[in-house]
C-alpha cells in the first residue's frame, strides 16, 4: 500500500489525509523526522510558508524533507507548498528558506491579500472537465525551467496568462488549495505519479 504522508505542523491537514484517502492510499500526518521515514511521498498544504519552514526548523524536519527531496521523494505543494517547493521566491521575507527541488521562480501573495481570494475554472492535461480551483492568498509562478511542464494557467480576468500550477519529474506544484473544491482528481494524479516511480 503507497502510503503519502501530509506536512502536520501547519495548513490545512485534515483536508488533504481525507482527499489521499478517497483516492486510495494510506495517509500520514506527518510531524517529526521518524513519521518521515514511513511514508513513499509527501504533501506540503496551503498554510503561512514563513511559518512552516520555522516550524519545520524547530521540529528537526526541515533538513531530513530537503534531503528526501533531492534523493527523488514525490511532492505535491499546494499553495504555501508550492513555495516550500521553489528553487527561488521573491516577495519573501528577508532570510526565507525554502526546501527547494522545484526550478521555478514564485511571487508570494501574487494574487494579493485574503479579500483578494477568488476561485476560477482551470484546463488540465488529461481532466475531461474544468477544475474549480481556489485561490487564496496564492502566489504564481514567475519563471519555470527547462524541464518543468506547465500544468495550467489562469484563463481570463487580470491574471489572465498566470502560471498556477507545474510538474518536474516527480514534484507537482499549484498555487491554489485542492483540497477545498470536493474534487479528488488532483490527489488522485498524485497518487499515480507516486506509484508509477
Amino acid at each position: 500500500m503507497t502510503t503519502i504522508g501530509v506536512f502536520a505542523l501547519q495548513g490545512n491537514v485534515r483536508e488533504h489525509l481525507a482527499m489521499l484517502t478517497e483516492v486510495g492510499v494510506e495517509a500520514l500526518a506527518v510531524r517529526r523526522p521518524a513519521e518521515l521515514e514511513q511514508v513513499d511521498a509527501m504533501v506540503l498544504p496551503g498554510g503561512e510558508s514563513t511559518t512552516m519552514y520555522k516550524l519545520a526548523r524547530s521540529f528537526e524536519l526541515f533538513e531530513p524533507l530537503q534531503k528526501r527531496i533531492a534523493d527523488g521523494m514525490p511532492v505535491f505543494g499546494t499553495c504555501a507548498g508550492m513555495i516550500m517547493l521553489a528553487d527561488e521566491i521573491t516577495g519573501g521575507i528577508s532570510g526565507q528558506e525554502t526546501l527547494g527541488g522545484l526550478d521555478v521562480t514564485v511571487r508570494r501573495n501574487a494574487f494579493g491579500r485574503q479579500v483578494d481570494s477568488f476561485e476560477a475554472d482551470l484546463e488540465f492535461p488529461g481532466f475531461d472537465t474544468p477544475y474549480h480551483a481556489v485561490f487564496i492568498r496564492a502566489p504564481w509562478v514567475e519563471r519555470v525551467g527547462k524541464d518543468v511542464q506547465v500544468l495550467s494557467t489562469v484563463r481570463s480576468g487580470p491574471a489572465a496568462g498566470r502560471i498556477v500550477a507545474v510538474r518536474h519529474d516527480r514534484l507537482l506544484a499549484t498555487s491554489f488549495h485542492p483540497e477545498m473544491t470536493g474534487d479528488a482528481r488532483l490527489h488522485g494524479y498524485f497518487a499515480e505519479l507516486v506509484r508509477d516511480r
